[in-house]
């Protein structure tokens, strides 16, 4: 029977990894901004085929910072204070992003809507490039003391495994989004989407296969005992291969559905590879965060597991309803808010 702790693991897992599925395509949408919205119409089309959903998927990022911090209080003091510069960079980037929807809109110059487009591009960049930077780093271990202190710096968060992690969550985005995009627009948007799906899907399996890699040789994935993957890893890449298929035969909702597999498989496979440590230390193995040692009393995870169970629900009902009432495909002559 699973333990408290290791129910809280798995569904900060789950949490984030609907943050990654859901934001990940909104992520990847405003990276394509600058490349596929060449005309004013165009970017205000990118952006509005995101604009009902960005805001409510950020909810699942804020909710699993919140489950971390309440159940694991020692992971979220090691990992914020390890990673303080990047996070900061991380919050600065969501904020701006942000205020650049609201305002992009409000004039009509040309100069301040290209210069809110630049913040859009810029925000939707950094986050999944320092969030691969992070995961990729907790794979790898970085230096944790015997008291759960951080004592390293920022230059020790980069090295070239980090970098690949890094670029690898962010093509990976890219192709989401693009094909997030085929089940959005029309006409010759759509026919670039899907080109730019195309691309990006060959990129996306060349960083991906140098990352796993670089995992062999700097991580001990491959060789830590006591779990086992099995098929979850595989069916991340027999679903990442076959995204070129279906974009090729122009089936762009399975396609969408292949990518979100390949983003749920892969992110259950690092946390599982984790398990039971939430942080590896490359100084001493023993003196890694842990399931038990970076939790609560048991009392709060009960309370908390109990909230959790009651509240869950409602939001995945709120966003399923959101996602039927906004699936329509956007056309030119649609009112845009954005």
């Amino acid at each position: 029977m699973m333990t408290l702790n290791a129910v809280w693991f798995v569904l900060i897992a789950i949490l984030f990894s609907g943050f990654f599925l859901l934001e990940g395509f909104d992520f990847g949408v405003g990276i394509l901004l600058p490349m596929l919205g060449k005309k004013d119409e165009d970017r205000r089309l990118l952006i509005n085929s995101i604009g009902p959903f960005w805001d409510a998927n950020e909810v699942w990022f804020l909710t699993a910072g919140g489950a971390m911090f309440a159940a694991f209080p020692n992971w979220y003091a090691t990992l914020f204070s390890g990673f303080y510069l990047a996070l900061f960079l991380l919050l600065v980037a969501l904020i701006g992003r942000g205020v650049a929807f609201e305002f992009r809109s409000k004039l009509g110059t040309p100069r301040w809507r290209k210069t809110w487009d630049w913040v859009i591009f810029a925000g939707s960049l950094l986050p999944p490039l320092l969030l691969g930077v992070a995961l990729a780093n907790m794979m790898k271990g970085v230096p944790i003391d015997s008291h759960m202190n951080y004592v390293g710096n920022f230059f020790n968060l980069i090295s070239t495994y980090s970098v690949v992690g890094g670029l690898s969550m962010v093509v990976l985005f890219v192709l989401h989004g693009a094909i997030f995009l085929t089940l959005r627009t029309t006409g010759d948007l759509r026919e670039k989407a899907r080109n730019a799906a195309v691309y990006a899907g060959e990129l996306t399996t060349a960083v991906l296969i140098i990352f796993i890699v670089l995992s062999y040789f700097d991580t001990d994935m491959f060789s830590k005992a006591g779990i086992d993957p099995g098929a979850v890893p595989i069916l991340a890449g027999l679903a990442l291969l076959s995204v070129r298929f279906f974009i090729k035969s122009k089936r762009d909702g399975w396609a969408f559905v292949m990518t979100a597999l390949t983003i749920i498989f892969s992110s259950a496979t690092v946390f599982m590879d984790l398990f039971p440590r939430v942080m590896v230390s490359s100084l001493n193995k023993h003196w890694s965060l842990t399931v038990y040692n970076a939790a609560s009393n048991p009392y709060s995870l009960k309370v908390m597991t109990i909230v959790a169970v009651s509240v869950v629900p409602i939001v995945l009902a709120y966003q399923a309803w959101s996602y039927w009432v906004f699936r329509k495909r956007l056309q030119p002559t649609d009112h845009m808010d954005y």
